[in-house]
């Protein structure tokens, strides 16, 4: 009897608010892993965003047009959740920092209570990008800085004319 192979969907979960280097550095390193990956952006009702949503699903599909099994969606509630409806067993995740590795154990531990069938994986972003970080990015933006260093070059100059999100 001829085995089917089983897919390898993961989900990439984050606010991308804006997305920087690091981000497209790490999803850049796990796509060849995988058959598909979906980037996903958490709508959080409790957090304000700084850039608009619309224009974060722009940027995130401008960055990742070159590959094929990227695709990239918002969704609302837990993460686990918008893993089972795209029938994804893995939830990826980059790591800067120590602190990053904590933060993200513990919210690896509750998602594994809620479902063991789906892993999350961690993968280091290169020395270079351990200072960048979303919230940075934007302080820069909302001093009228340059945040080309920080962000991916195909969108650099949208997300400098972009407004911030009221």
């Amino acid at each position: 009897m001829k085995m089917m192979p089983m897919n390898r969907i993961a989900v990439f979960p984050g606010t991308f608010d804006p997305i920087t280097i690091g981000h497209e550095y790490i999803i850049r390193r796990y796509a060849p892993l995988f058959d598909k990956i979906y980037i996903a952006i958490g709508r959080n009702p409790e957090k304000t965003n700084y850039f608009p949503l619309e224009k974060r699903l722009e940027w995130l599909k401008l960055v990742f047009s070159d590959i094929p099994n990227i695709e990239v969606e918002a969704y609302d509630g837990l993460t686990i959740d918008f893993c089972k409806q795209k029938g994804a067993r893995y939830i990826l995740r980059g790591l800067r920092t120590s602190e990053d590795f904590e933060y993200e154990r513990r919210i690896a531990q509750i998602n594994r209570m809620l479902d063991p069938n789906i892993e999350v994986l961690f993968l280091l972003t290169r020395p270079e990008h351990t200072p960048i970080c979303s919230s940075v990015v934007r302080e820069i933006h909302r001093s009228g800085g340059d945040v080309s260093l920080f962000v991916p070059k195909k969108i650099a100059h949208l997300i400098q004319q972009c407004k911030r999100e009221k």
